[in-house]
Formats: C-alpha cells, structure tokens, sequence
C-alpha cells in the first residue's frame, strides 16, 4: 500500500479494531481509495463537470485562456487549463 501507515504500529487482520488500527493516508490517497467519500456517488460524472466548471470559471473571470479537454480511450477525461488551479 503506497504511503500509508497504520499508527503506533499496528497491523491490519490480527485481532480486534483498536487506535492502532487506524491507518493513516497521505497526500491524494485518501480519494484514489475512497472517491465516494468526496463526490455523490450516484453521478460520478460530477467531478468531471466540477474540474470543467472550475476551468470555464477562470477563464470568465480572465485568469485563463487556454481550456483543453480530453476524453482519453480507456474512459479518462483530462482538463488541461492555464488557470490559477483548484481552489
């Protein structure tokens, strides 16, 4: 498992649930693990839409003028925007 840890050194599978069970997740690892923690699952889509609308909204607001979207093959949608980034 990539960057994380689980604390006071515990291990995941041995015994009951205790503090040191906890396994804590570093950087975006959180949302590569669980994304319906983070968006409605119902309509996945949306966060594609949120990356898109953040994009339109730099532009309309003059911090961006460059606004590319790809719909790759495998079903992967890449924004590529000149923008401030996410907030």
């Amino acid at each position: 498992m990539r960057n994380s840890k689980l604390l006071n050194g515990g291990t995941r599978g041995h015994g009951g649930y205790t503090a040191a069970s906890v396994e804590v997740l570093e950087g975006l690892d959180p949302v590569r693990r669980r994304p319906g923690m983070y968006t409605d699952t119902q309509r996945p889509n949306h966060l594609a839409q949120e990356v898109v609308d953040n994009a339109a909204d730099e532009a309309v607001a003059g911090f961006a003028d460059k606004i590319e979207v790809i719909l790759h093959e495998d079903g992967a949608l890449q924004v590529i925007d000149n923008g401030r980034g996410m907030p």
